[in-house]
């Protein structure tokens, strides 16, 4: 007998094979699951995906919109080139990269082949410009200079060139009307990157792998704007890439137009007179270092009183924004970023910021009035003002003895503002302040007036300039006091006294740091445009608005616009009487004053001017010029770093626009025919029935034409000066004694004047 059953299968056999089974019919249940998964329940999802793999997409860019000056000139808009571009998917199938292909490539354009196959590498980290920012997928324009006989010979020869393409198209183009360069402003455009695709996907301006975007300047502040919307056209093919017909079509929308108040003729002036100014200072001398002024960089802004409105805005040194328009090149590049090159991508204007000097005196006035000192008071001008072992100079130790707040604003006087800040920091408890808040009128004033905070411009990037506060010097200390005290010594250098000083008592309110203050030294920051509106403010009566550059958006058809109403963004802490004071002594400051002796034979009863010089001190450089002016109508800021006084570097140029604006001539005359600008803009240019703006010409360039004219008259007969109301000459034309701002202010021993 035997164990085996009759089907001869052993018990083990048995259980072997019904595990088998089970596995088997687990495996069957699990695919027929997942095939009722794919099939039904995400059947329709799949299917969509699945047709999408037989949809392909061409894109047609939308036309972006122009960015206009206040009478619809164009400052930027489009026109249409050759365009070679190169394709890294069809490259990168060559066996070589697509090496070969770019050599010939720039054999053709007259390119560099190492500068061509640059162009089409991806940007990351570690690669340096130029490379592509863009998506990967998207074709890369290696030129937008193409003549028609390159293209033609590309477009002819397409074996010998796969993966490029010679297509028109139409591309940026950065117009400088009269010569106006207006870069900072403007801004530029670059390829949108993956990562911006991504994190724009669900909002409400998605971007294409083909789009452009603005990167700073106007053209990032409006982008959304001005972009508009691309169209898109699916066709369905077959699996060999065959167009067996058309899926859907979704039109290009064009970007809407960007009408300014920048004023394209006014803007060449200014540019134009911030760079004479820049160089004349280079050739004049600094006693105090024993070489000319440097010079290095400046700003000026144009601005409406009444409005806030900016007619003009330049910054030193500048370039040509159309060297990004279809990829820049590394030397380009390098020009712009390099440490050598001043860095001129920053707008000064808004992103520039240093200590303000004399400028700043009308916030310490105000401040004082506002602490209870009469404005037409007798406060001592004295030649200098002594602090413990310490001596505050005044300017070439100018003595004007008891004179009021108006006075000290026109003459500058120092000791004025020093024994008034130090008599508050007295009343406040000095390095100890008494229990509670301490009423820190001088500091507070500054907070009223706009410092230490953005004015709002639409601008991307502005800075906020600096009140050193009591806040600000404990937050500045908690970060910085353990640097302080590693490098400070007591009987060191002037840097690592001062160091040890802060490692000490950086955190609190010195005396030393309460002086310098109220003459606009010490940590205090401002920017020019923070300046043209509290100038702005105090020639329309008082109303700081927050400035703008977009004056309104027009749809491309013309059928929708939209303006950009000006904004107030509060009051200054001054009453009418101080306000007019203040107004009367700023007037001096043109016809006796630090100023007077570059407004000679100004029409000063017919156009008032109002001023402020300013003379800034930055420890390790030369002093930085600040001229702040307005008229009835505008308020012009001008500054510039490393370059010696407020009157004698800036004064002339300062002069010049104002002279542009209204029509003055050299004699002082007024030729109203000649005048730019002598009242604002306040209508929208005229849109046409089909969408398109009326813009008149500017022939020539306007700068130079009014330096040619002023030229004529002065060899005609020269300048005349004419009379005042009284009868007598409206200013003087060489610098008199005790003028500040005339001459270069001296460093003497003792004085605390730190870096800004």
């Amino acid at each position: 007998m035997t164990n085996i059953p009759e089907t001869g299968r052993t018990p083990r056999v048995q259980t072997r094979l019904v595990v088998i089974q089970i596995l088997v019919l687990s495996l069957l249940g699990t695919l027929g699951g997942r095939l009722w998964y794919l099939q039904i329940r995400e059947g329709a999802q799949y299917q969509k995906e699945a047709s999408g793999n037989h949809v392909q997409q061409v894109v047609q860019p939308a036309v972006r919109g122009s960015i206009l000056d206040a009478r619809g000139v164009p400052l930027a808009d489009n026109e249409t080139r050759l365009v070679v571009s190169a394709s890294r998917t069809d490259l990168l199938k060559q066996k070589d990269d697509g090496k070969a292909v770019l050599t010939k490539l720039a054999g053709v354009l007259g390119m560099d082949p190492q500068e061509v196959m640059q162009k089409v590498r991806l940007c990351d980290a570690k690669t340096p410009q130029p490379c592509w920012n863009g998506s990967p997928y998207q074709p890369i324009p290696i030129t937008d200079e193409a003549t028609a006989k390159q293209a033609l010979q590309i477009r002819e020869r397409t074996e010998d060139f796969p993966g490029i393409t010679a297509e028109p198209e139409a591309v940026r183009r950065y117009a400088a009307p009269g010569k106006s360069n207006t870069a900072q402003v403007l801004g530029y455009l670059s390829p949108v990157t993956d990562e911006e695709i991504q994190a724009a996907k669900d909002t409400s301006s998605p971007y294409l792998r083909s789009d452009m975007v603005g990167r700073t300047g106007l053209e990032r502040q409006y982008d959304k704007e001005l972009r508009g919307k691309a169209g898109v056209t699916r066709y369905e093919v077959d699996n060999l890439g065959r167009v067996i017909g058309k899926a859907k079509s979704d039109a290009a929308q064009p970007g809407a137009n960007l009408v300014t108040s920048i004023d394209a003729r006014v803007q060449r002036v200014a540019e134009y007179e911030l760079d004479k100014a820049m160089k004349a200072a280079r050739q004049q001398y600094d006693k105090i270092t024993g070489t000319n002024y440097k010079a290095d960089s400046g700003a000026v802004v144009v601005m409406e009183a009444k409005t806030g409105r900016v007619v003009a805005m330049a910054s030193a040194p500048t370039y040509d924004p159309n060297v990004w328009v279809g990829g820049i090149s590394a030397k380009d590049y390098k020009a712009l970023t390099g440490k050598d090159s001043d860095y001129p991508l920053l707008n000064r204007a808004i992103q520039g910021q240093s200590a303000p000097g004399s400028t700043f005196k009308v916030v310490s006035t105000a401040a004082a009035v506002e602490a209870g000192y009469a404005f037409n008071g007798n406060y001592p001008c004295t030649s200098s003002y002594s602090v413990g072992n310490q001596v505050f100079k005044n300017f070439e130790g100018e003595n004007f003895g008891p004179i009021s707040l108006g006075r000290a604003l026109e003459v500058s006087c120092d000791t004025v503002f020093y024994g008034l800040a130090d008599n508050e920091w007295k009343k406040d408890g000095g390095i100890n302040p008494k229990k509670g808040q301490p009423k820190d009128y001088f500091f507070k004033a500054a907070h009223q007036f706009g410092l230490g905070k953005e004015t709002g411009l639409d601008l991307p990037g502005e800075v906020s300039g600096r009140v050193p506060d009591r806040r600000w010097k404990q937050d500045y200390w908690e970060i910085n006091k353990d640097a302080w005290c590693k490098s400070g010594k007591k009987n060191g250098s002037y840097v690592e006294k001062i160091a040890y000083e802060n490692c000490l008592e950086g955190n609190k309110m010195r005396e030393g740091d309460a002086i310098n203050y109220s003459i606009g030294q010490g940590d205090t920051l401002v920017t020019p445009i923070q300046e043209a509106v509290i100038y702005g403010a105090i020639s329309n009566g008082g109303t700081m608005y927050t400035p703008t550059i977009g004056k309104a958006v027009v749809s491309a058809d013309g059928k929708q616009v939209t303006e950009i109403k000006p904004k107030s963004s509060g009051k200054l802490p001054i009453t009418k009487a101080a306000r007019d004071m203040m107004d009367q002594a700023l007037a001096a400051v043109t016809t006796r004053g630090t100023a007077a002796w570059k407004f000679t034979g100004w029409p000063q009863n017919k156009i008032p001017l109002h001023a402020k010089t300013g003379t800034a001190e930055v420890y390790g450089k030369q002093t930085t010029s600040w001229l702040a002016t307005y008229s009835k109508d505008y308020s012009v800021i001008m500054t510039i770093s490393q370059a010696g006084t407020g009157s004698g570097a800036s004064g002339e140029a300062v002069r010049n626009i104002y002279s542009a604006m209204y029509g003055v001539q050299a004699d002082g005359s007024i030729d109203n025919k000649k005048a730019l600008l002598p009242t604002p803009q306040t209508s929208l240019p005229k849109v046409q029935a089909d969408g398109t703006i009326t813009a008149p010409k500017i022939s020539g360039d306007p700068a130079k034409d009014q330096e040619a004219v002023a030229k004529q008259v002065a060899q005609q007969g020269g300048t005349t000066a004419p009379q005042d109301d009284q009868g007598t000459a409206a200013t003087t034309n060489t610098p008199p004694d005790g003028n500040r701002d005339t001459r270069r202010r001296r460093r003497r021993g003792g004085s605390r004047r730190t870096a800004a």
